[in-house]
This record gives C-alpha cells, sequence and structure tokens, in this order.
C-alpha cells in the first residue's frame, strides 16, 4: 500500500510552513473519531451547555473508502483558502 502524506502549506503575511501528515496518523484519527465512547462524551458536553446539535456516529467502515480514496489520489488540491489579511492555507495530497 502507498503512503499517503497530506501537506497543509500555511502562509502567513512573513512566515511559511508545511505541516505533514502520514497516512497512519490519518487511520488513528479515523478510528478516533468513529469511537461511540467519544461521540457519546461530545454529545453530552454539548447537552450540557443547553445546545441543540448532536454529533451523527461515523462508522469506521464508511472512512476506509474515504482513505483509500485518498491514497488513489496523490496530487488532489482538497483546500486553497486566501484570507484578506493575506494568510493562505491549503491542504494537498
Amino acid at each position: 500500500m502507498n503512503k499517503l502524506m497530506l501537506k497543509v502549506h500555511v502562509k502567513l503575511k512573513d512566515k511559511k510552513f508545511t505541516v505533514p501528515i502520514p497516512y497512519p496518523v490519518l487511520n488513528i484519527f479515523g478510528s478516533v473519531i468513529s469511537s461511540k465512547r467519544l461521540i457519546k462524551f461530545i454529545n453530552t458536553a454539548i447537552e450540557k451547555e443547553g445546545k441543540k446539535f448532536v454529533l451523527p456516529q461515523i462508522d469506521r467502515k464508511d472512512l476506509k473508502p474515504l482513505l483509500r480514496a485518498l491514497l488513489e489520489n496523490k496530487g488532489l488540491l482538497l483546500v486553497e483558502t486566501k484570507l484578506k489579511d493575506g494568510t493562505e492555507v491549503t491542504v494537498k495530497l
């Protein structure tokens, strides 16, 4: 399996930096956000604040095809944002 390296490029007025995120970290993040305990904890915290929003349960089986599709599309530009203050953020596979 090819390794995927998600790269987040951030350019501020006078600084530039890149944050590489390896594929195994994406897999771990996917496991964490699909955790039933975590979702239940977050929804309980939201309810305590009196808000009506409920975070939906994400199934791990649904995330796997998404991560596989990311592997097949290396070089794809996911996000490119330019703000009025000169900040630029680019997310590229």
